[in-house]
């Protein structure tokens, strides 16, 4: 089918501002332009009501990682979800994610623990996931305090976040802590050049994400070196059975579709559990566009349905 309408009508909108390719600036230009379409542009009405934010700092590997802590308004101890944002690696932070971290926590019922990862280029791969993987420990030493309980620890994440989210239940499995269910919203799972993934030639220009703009990412990313980690290629990991029950949800037009859905196939045959959507008409970003596209609100909650329960 076509894309969305009113999808299309924002990135046609895109389109006609001029607004400028990745690639042809830096990633702090990139992190600006990326802030005034996802914050400085929200209509603030649109953001979904929780019962409370917290901003907090917590430690890391190498030094204070903030982090935003949304709460529901519950009388009793709910779910708790480790979030990992989206933006390539590189850009991206806890205000452009907000509706993302609100979302989750409204609709998931749960309590939601929003990390502002290092970024790259200025901190190469693996400096964001060994953040990523530390904040997961972190919420399972402080369930209680958050207002969580042990046996529904749970992460997420969209874009590159997916990706993270992915590596951190991996670890997880091997090492702690346990986690009950992993969320990947249109994740990046495999950074191989191979030509395996028709995604990446079918939607390559067009649909908000390109495939310019991927090279970019992993080259400020990942060193050759890195491509076949698996807590970078996820996709390349040997063996992925006994990690956490998924969700995933990939997009029509999104560059990444094949690769999220390879994920979803290889985790069904290591014997994991996997709640898989592709939806129609959707491009890469779709979970944010909720207030701007009716098909891609129920596509979020579609997604957000699955994880809570899952997470029951």
């Amino acid at each position: 089918m076509p894309v969305d309408p009113q999808i299309a009508a924002i990135l046609e909108l895109l389109a006609s501002a001029g607004t400028p390719s990745l690639t042809n600036g830096t990633p702090e230009q990139a992190r600006a332009g990326f802030r005034f379409t996802t914050v400085d542009m929200r209509d603030a009405a649109t953001l979904p009501e929780v019962a409370s934010t917290d901003n907090q700092q917590i430690p890391g590997p190498a030094g204070p990682i903030p982090v935003r802590v949304y709460r529901p308004g519950a009388d009793s101890a709910v779910p708790t979800i480790v979030f990992f944002h989206g933006g390539g690696f590189v850009i991206g932070d806890l205000d452009t994610h907000d509706d993302h971290g609100r979302l989750l926590c409204r609709d998931v019922n749960a309590v939601v623990v929003s990390v502002d990862y290092r970024l790259a280029p200025e901190h190469k791969f693996p400096a964001g996931f060994e953040d990523c993987y530390a904040a997961t420990k972190w919420a399972a030493d402080n369930i209680d305090a958050l207002g969580g309980d042990a046996a529904r620890l749970a992460v997420a994440g969209d874009s590159a976040g997916g990706n993270l989210a992915a590596a951190v239940a991996l670890a997880a499995r091997e090492q702690g802590p346990a986690l009950a269910a992993q969320l990947l919203i249109y994740p990046g799972v495999d950074f191989s050049d191979d030509d395996t993934h028709a995604s990446r030639i079918e939607n390559a220009e067009g649909y908000f994400l390109t495939a310019e703009d991927m090279v970019w990412f992993r080259g400020h990313y990942l060193t050759d070196d890195d491509v076949h980690d698996p807590r970078a290629s996820v996709l390349h990991a040997a063996d992925l059975s006994g990690v956490a029950p998924a969700v995933i949800g990939v997009g029509e037009f999104d560059p990444l579709r094949d690769e999220g859905e390879a994920y979803a196939k290889k985790l069904s045959g290591a014997g994991v559990e996997v709640l898989l959507h592709r939806f129609d008409g959707m491009v890469h970003g779709f979970y944010g566009m909720g207030a701007l596209s009716t098909k891609a609100a129920e596509a979020v909650a579609a997604l957000n349905n699955d994880f809570r329960r899952l997470l029951a």
